[in-house]
């Protein structure tokens, strides 16, 4: 039996509740063996961050090479890629070793909508990675940075979602948690608009859930699957985890990793 192999590069979260950790939970959750880029360390836990300090880009590009010259990796995944000199050498490497199945989770903006990102990462993030992306998975107030136009309405969520395909990425999946009412998701694959409807889960807060479903999509690519199934998947499992989330620390709560995914039999392919 061959493992699949996919990749994270993304951030550490010291309290494990998202970034490199959710992400590595959530490939070994759906039998895929991980292997990890990091981007920046931070020093957080349930309630918050308290210290970041960025990765040297030099240093990155020396983990992705490693990581690329020993391993077939089948499908990766980006989060917390913090500064334009970051991203711009994510891009190269990605390049250079023809990195496919790639889902750009656009780290840019928090739950708050504080933005992450200064203006030229932003527009490094929009012009270097979306090209390379099989998917990205923005949330409301990315997707408005990403296209420069407001989206707080399904209609405009569309528009976003064809925007963001239109800047060279084969599908969007335009996250509406922010949304009053039900939890309503739009994919846009390059051909069709559609609705991905989901009960809206009474949890007071959660923490690394965009983590775990990016992560979840590069999984089910990694095992090779359609794209249209691993995100279904993906969005199925990341319902359950939150709906079964442990009350650890004394925050917002880390999604429950240890769950099957749907449809997933771990011991094959």
């Amino acid at each position: 039996m061959i493992t699949p192999v996919a990749l994270t590069i993304a951030g550490s979260d010291s309290g494990g509740g998202a970034g490199i950790q959710a992400d590595l939970k959530t490939f070994a959750a759906f039998g895929v063996f991980g292997t990890s880029v990091l981007t920046a360390l931070t020093a957080q836990n349930t309630r918050g961050v308290t210290a970041i300090s960025n990765v040297a880009p030099d240093f990155v590009a020396a983990q992705l090479d490693a990581v690329a010259s020993d391993f077939h990796i089948a499908a990766a995944k980006t989060g917390m890629l913090s500064r334009a000199a970051i991203i711009e050498v994510v891009a190269d490497r990605i390049r250079a070793h023809k990195i496919t199945n790639l889902v750009v989770d656009p780290v840019m903006a928090a739950a708050s909508g504080d933005v992450l990102l200064e203006p030229d990462a932003i527009a490094k993030m929009r012009d270097a990675m979306l090209p390379l992306a099989v998917i990205v998975t923005p949330n409301l107030r990315e997707a408005e940075l990403l296209t420069s136009r407001s989206v707080r309405t399904l209609d405009e969520m569309a528009d976003a979602a064809r925007a963001i395909v239109q800047m060279g990425a084969r599908a969007a999946l335009v996250k509406g948690g922010a949304l009053v009412g039900a939890a309503i998701d739009v994919f846009f694959d390059g051909r069709t608009v559609r609705e991905l409807l989901g009960p809206r889960i009474e949890v007071e807060r959660v923490h690394g859930a965009g983590c775990t479903l990016s992560a979840a999509i590069a999984a089910g690519l990694a095992r090779g699957r359609s794209l249209d199934y691993a995100v279904e998947t993906a969005k199925a499992f990341v319902r359950r985890a939150i709906e079964t989330s442990p009350q650890i620390g004394q925050g917002a709560r880390p999604l429950n990793h240890l769950i099957a995914p749907p449809g997933i039999d771990r011991t094959s392919r």
